[in-house]
């Protein structure tokens, strides 16, 4: 009833004589509306008590993260990847090389590229420190917060938040809702209606994803603002998805050409949660709190769960 009648007000407002005109505003807008959806944590989560990494609600955040990103992978992206493939026509044994093949490269690709941002910040940390403080003739020299550096290395100090792990995520969000304005133009080319619920569905699926995703941010060292920006960033991205997919013209085109984004994203996903963020949350000591972030994890999966289940049933 309520789609019918947002249908309803949105071809009051079109260019009925122009189908194409339609789709394309239908599709740009609709992309637009999905990726603001990235700024809603902005209104609910309590950045002023969660600036500090070792903050125990940011890691119950982060933990609700892991689960969340999870949950995505294997209740969402992999499933899709999995009928995407499909339904191009490729035999059983093929589909899983294909799809297993793109989950291990979009691995593979984040750990290469963690590994290179990691060691360039290291060397530059380390060429900033010598040349402010100078060997000695030890081969050690000491900074002004107390911290040393040997032949290279530092000690006596907590290193600060690495923001690698916010960027790689910003990467992977970026692939993902380049996927959804793919998907939400690939229903408008259906129709209207088809379009609008897609739209909705991604939008409730996507509010707990950008939860998380405000968790890494702050963990990366990102302020408030930078977050809202960086995630607005992403966003854009699926707005050019929207006009790859119209510009195929075809639904089919669209799921066949792009089937291999859906794996490549969910070995992305994987990398960030268990490589970058599940790490930091194993070396909690107090066995309270460690409870307390598997639950979030839990959590974080049921939620997913949820929400794909009561998706595919709206969907129907």
């Amino acid at each position: 009833m309520a789609v019918n009648l947002i249908t309803e007000k949105f071809s009051s407002i079109l260019n009925t004589n122009d189908p194409s005109y339609n789709v394309w505003f239908m599709s740009v807008l609709a992309s637009i509306i999905v990726g603001f959806t990235g700024v809603v944590p902005m209104f609910v989560l309590p950045f002023a008590d969660i600036k500090q990494n070792s903050n125990t609600k940011l890691k119950l955040m982060l933990s609700f993260a892991v689960g969340g990103l999870l949950g995505d992978v294997f209740l969402h992206l992999l499933p899709e990847a999995w009928s995407c493939i499909h339904e191009s026509g490729s035999h059983a044994h093929e589909t899983l090389l294909l799809l297993g093949f793109w989950v291990l490269f979009g691995i593979s690709t984040f750990l290469t590229i963690e590994r290179i941002a990691v060691n360039i910040s290291v060397q530059e940390s380390q060429m900033k420190s010598l040349h402010v403080n100078g060997y000695a003739q030890n081969g050690t020299s000491k900074m002004s917060n107390g911290q040393c550096v040997q032949n290279g290395s530092s000690f006596g100090s907590k290193p600060d938040n690495n923001p690698v792990t916010g960027y790689l995520n910003l990467f992977a969000n970026s692939i993902d809702n380049f996927t959804h304005g793919l998907a939400v133009a690939a229903s408008f080319l259906v129709g209207i209606k088809i379009g609008i619920l897609t739209t909705f569905a991604i939008i409730i699926h996507e509010i707990p994803h950008e939860f998380g995703d405000f968790a890494i941010l702050m963990k990366s060292g990102f302020s408030k603002w930078e977050a809202v920006k960086a995630q607005l960033s992403t966003a854009s991205v699926g707005v050019l998805g929207a006009m790859v997919a119209l510009y195929a013209e075809s639904a089919e085109n669209v799921g066949k050409n792009t089937a291999w984004i859906l794996p490549f994203t969910a070995g992305c996903f994987l990398h960030v949660s268990l490589v970058s963020i599940l790490p930091d949350i194993l070396k909690e000591e107090n066995p309270w709190e460690s409870l307390k972030q598997l639950l979030c994890i839990a959590c974080g999966i049921a939620v997913m769960a949820l929400v794909n289940i009561n998706l595919n049933l709206f969907t129907q």
